[in-house]
């Protein structure tokens, strides 16, 4: 095993750079009807109260309120967007570290790195810190593939929710302030259920990651 200052490394028998399968995500929220999220969206700030009546409304015409309430409305979609586009980014994230234990299975050079009952190993968690340290996260227009959050996160969302759930079961808390926690409190639960291993050599990997926008 490899120490690079305060990191680990699992040593890999030979020298060659071994090809893992590409990691394909969507880079466009997959939403069905952009006009009902908006109109759950609305439904949402009116059960929520969002928009509070106030003596000083009576002063206020009517488009002025309904402008309010759609600026607010568009905002929570624009959230609930990016949600989806983080929670596909996880999804892509987790079938491609499943491909990447299949790979390592079917190659007697890295099966025995997966395996718990030998050690040093590497856990699953280790492939989400072999993608950052190949620098996905740090991709840029117009060739970026990965939404405006940690990679982490997007992981925790895919592991808290199998599918997207729809906008009507968020409260505007979870869009506005929770979504971000509870998605790196469920990452960290994931990643510590083992204790922490070394990480994987980058310099030994390389794969491709592959744009499904939809657009």
């Amino acid at each position: 095993m490899n120490i690079v200052g305060d990191r680990r490394f699992i040593e890999i028998p030979g020298g060659r750079t071994h090809e893992l399968p590409p990691l394909l995500v969507k880079t466009s929220p997959e939403v069905n009807r952009l006009d009902k999220v908006v109109d759950m969206a609305s439904r949402l700030i009116d059960e929520e109260d969002m928009i509070p009546d106030n003596p000083l409304d009576a002063l206020a015409n009517e488009a002025e309120r309904n402008r309010r309430k759609m600026d607010l409305a568009l905002n929570l979609t624009d959230q609930y967007l990016r949600f989806v586009a983080a929670w596909q980014w996880g999804d892509g994230v987790l079938e491609w570290i499943r491909q990447c234990e299949i790979t390592f299975e079917n190659r007697a050079d890295l099966r025995t790195l997966l395996r718990a009952d030998l050690w040093p190993h590497a856990s699953r968690a280790s492939f989400v810190q072999l993608l950052h340290d190949k620098g996905v996260e740090k991709q840029k227009e117009p060739t970026r593939t990965v939404p405006p959050c940690a990679i982490e996160n997007s992981v925790g969302l895919r592991l808290t929710f199998r599918q997207p759930p729809p906008m009507r079961c968020f409260s505007d808390q979870f869009l506005l302030y929770l979504n971000s926690p509870v998605a790196e409190s469920a990452y960290q639960a994931w990643a510590h259920t083992s204790p922490a291993e070394p990480s994987l050599p980058p310099e030994r990997f390389t794969f491709q990651v592959i744009s499904m926008s939809l657009a």
